[in-house]
């Protein structure tokens, strides 16, 4: 039971660190918590379902959800944080809180309030059966897309943060604003095109769980954004590398505390894990301790 239930834990940790990379990239560039990801995340699944309902092939329907995730991610900052850019953080959090329930609203006003099946059609015919028996562990080929997914978008994102001259640009920006501001770095882009990668990875862990569990509801980026905000903090928020660990310990320990404890007790159990990090450890597991200027 226990390699069944970490086996379980790793897909579903996977899922929150891709959803965990968007809040902990927004945050290392301009220091703002968008809790409308969450709801990025659930509109990654609709748009998907929508798209294969006209008709397409799911890797186009895919790709197109997460195209127009990234689109919405980067309208969201160009009309709703933008403007806030020099305002109280406190003035950017209510927005983006706001905009969160303005995006569960609209999906519910397009899809309905109620859980839609995604179409298992879309999906080949043996997603359903064991890609790997070993001793009592079975691993689903949907668990080994999720695996291959999330390892390819998370190494990609890595080379783009490390290899390129916008990641370079986002790491001058995690640093010093205003220096790399006078350093010819336009700010503004930089800043959107943040939105627009950690939106399209929200979206695909959106379209990852809807092919998993099957459904879909306008509230599911809810919780799940919760979450992934928690596993962004356990693993050091603004850190990308933290992020990715702290949605693996995070999906764990939830399973692990569902398998062995209680269901209604899995989300209990992961924020426990997560508080005592934080006391031990308040940078997250792989956060850095910044000390405030004067």
């Amino acid at each position: 039971m226990l390699e069944q239930q970490l086996v379980n834990g790793f897909t579903l940790g996977l899922i929150y660190a891709l959803i965990a990379v968007g809040y902990t990239m927004v945050y290392g560039v301009i220091e703002l918590i968008n809790f409308a990801h969450g709801e990025i995340y659930m509109l990654g699944a609709f748009l998907t379902l929508s798209f294969i309902s006209m008709g397409l092939p799911l890797p186009l329907a895919v790709v197109l959800a997460m195209l127009a995730a990234a689109a919405i991610g980067v309208l969201l900052d160009i009309v709703a944080y933008r403007p806030l850019r020099e305002a109280p953080r406190l003035a950017a959090l209510i927005t983006a809180i706001g905009m969160s329930i303005f995006l569960q609203n609209l999906a519910m006003i397009i899809w309905g309030s109620r859980p839609l099946p995604f179409p298992r059609q879309a999906l080949p015919a043996f997603f359903s059966e064991p890609a790997l028996t070993f001793s009592d562990v079975t691993i689903s080929w949907m668990q080994m897309l999720i695996y291959a997914v999330a390892v390819v978008l998370m190494v990609g994102l890595n080379l783009v943060i490390t290899k390129t001259r916008v990641g370079t640009a986002m790491r001058a920006l995690a640093q010093n604003q205003t220096a790399a501001a006078l350093m010819g770095i336009n700010v503004n882009r930089v800043i959107t095109f943040t939105f627009a990668l950690g939106s399209a990875m929200g979206a695909m862990a959106g379209i990852m769980v809807s092919m998993y569990y099957n459904t879909m509801y306008p509230t599911m980026g809810y919780l799940a954004g919760v979450k992934a905000f928690a596993a962004a903090v356990l693993g050091g928020i603004g850190s990308v590398p933290g992020a990715m660990l702290g949605g693996v310990v995070l999906g764990i320990a939830e399973t692990l505390g569902a398998g062995y404890l209680s269901s209604p007790y899995r989300d209990g159990v992961a924020y426990a894990v997560m508080i005592l990090v934080i006391i031990f450890r308040p940078s997250g597991l792989l956060g850095r301790a910044v000390t405030e200027k004067a």
